[in-house]
């Protein structure tokens, strides 16, 4: 059982700790990974903030690579010293959703998901947040969640393929299948926003708008594909929008921040046979309003999009591919990296709007 440093939340809203933990070796079906780059993703932080609730003490961190270091003997397709992705992302591969193509909805109930592998000095369980727990040294998960990248990729540009990329990125993709020449608009645009951004414009869409209230974050937009800029908070949103689809309203709106007002304000500009995908996630109990007679008479759809329901092993791939081929911006993306000791730091950068992501990396 090794001894990993890992980034502890012992109470919600309160700096985490550096502490010493244990680690289970891996199990039957589980890999163990050296984690070298962790980003640091809004949902981590959300959880650590206690809008989700969660069990305490925890170790978050989800968004990860790193190197194989140990496999259980049901491990057949990866070993020692291969470069993976890991991710939030565990599945059986035989459920009913699974069947069907939906890892991301697996209903299987995994022994770690109630006893997972880290505990502390004293043999307490600490929780492995969001399945991965990988604001730590070494990480244990399944074998299901983890996908093998070439060696040559950065271990900081490989981690945002673990959530930020495919959320954003897949929501077009994949949730909403968006086709060359229908519109687009993204509200909100952190790192999973500019991965929708990215999708749309990969995708052949026109016009791609994106929507925040944040001036800076709008102009760094362009460059990932944004054709057009609109600030709500300074001027007329709805008008833009008409004005640009020629009154149409928008074929596809992607909401990737978890505020009520952003939600509620998307369905009006929506058009005929348009779609709301909700990407972004609110705190627990925040409702959104809309008008079922509208909805229905112009056949509109709001479609949730998790994880932009990647198939991983499909997905990761593709999107290495499309990096390297320069049709995909990700070394853009990293703000700035830090060691684990200041990730309270790195988290405060965050939410600050000082960073598209921060990355955590290990020597």
């Amino acid at each position: 059982m090794p001894t990993i440093k890992a980034a502890v939340c012992r109470e919600f809203g309160k700096p985490l700790t550096i502490e010493q933990l244990q680690l289970d070796e891996p199990g039957a079906d589980e890999i163990m990974v050296d984690i070298k780059a962790c980003a640091i993703c809004h949902s981590d932080i959300s959880y650590a903030e206690g809008i989700w609730g969660g069990a305490l003490p925890a170790v978050y961190g989800h968004e990860a690579a790193g190197i194989v270091s140990g496999v259980g003997p049901g491990v057949t397709d990866l070993a020692p010293g291969d470069h993976v992705v890991i991710t939030l992302i565990r599945f059986c591969g035989h459920c009913r959703y699974c069947d069907r193509g939906q890892a991301i909805t697996c209903e299987e109930v995994f022994p770690r998901d109630a006893n997972g592998p880290i505990t502390d000095a004293e043999g307490s369980l600490v929780f492995q947040a969001l399945r991965t727990g990988a604001f730590a040294e070494k990480a244990v998960v399944h074998r299901s969640q983890a996908v093998k990248v070439p060696a040559d990729i950065s271990f900081p540009v490989a981690s945002l393929l673990a959530c930020g990329v495919i959320t954003g990125f897949g929501a077009v993709s994949n949730t909403a299948r968006v086709g060359a020449g229908e519109s687009v608009a993204v509200i909100g645009c952190g790192g999973v926003g500019l991965n929708s951004i990215q999708g749309a414009r990969v995708a052949g869409a026109e016009p791609i708008i994106a929507l925040d209230i944040d001036d800076g974050k709008l102009e760094a937009t362009r460059r990932f594909g944004a054709t057009h800029v609109v600030n709500p908070a300074s001027s007329d949103a709805a008008a833009a929008i008409s004005e640009l689809t020629g009154g149409r309203g928008i074929d596809h709106v992607f909401v990737t921040v978890g505020a009520k007002a952003a939600f509620n304000g998307a369905i009006p500009w929506l058009g005929r046979s348009g779609q709301l995908v909700v990407v972004g996630m609110p705190p627990s109990g925040v409702m959104a309003e809309y008008d079922p007679g509208t909805l229905a008479g112009l056949n509109q759809r709001v479609l949730g999009s998790k994880m932009g329901e990647a198939t991983i092993a499909r997905d990761i791939p593709a999107l290495v591919e499309l990096y390297r081929s320069g049709e995909l911006l990700l070394d853009e993306l990293v703000t700035a990296t830090y060691p684990l000791e200041e990730i309270n730091e790195a988290i405060a950068a965050v939410n600050h709007g000082k960073a598209l992501r921060n990355v955590i990396v290990f020597d």
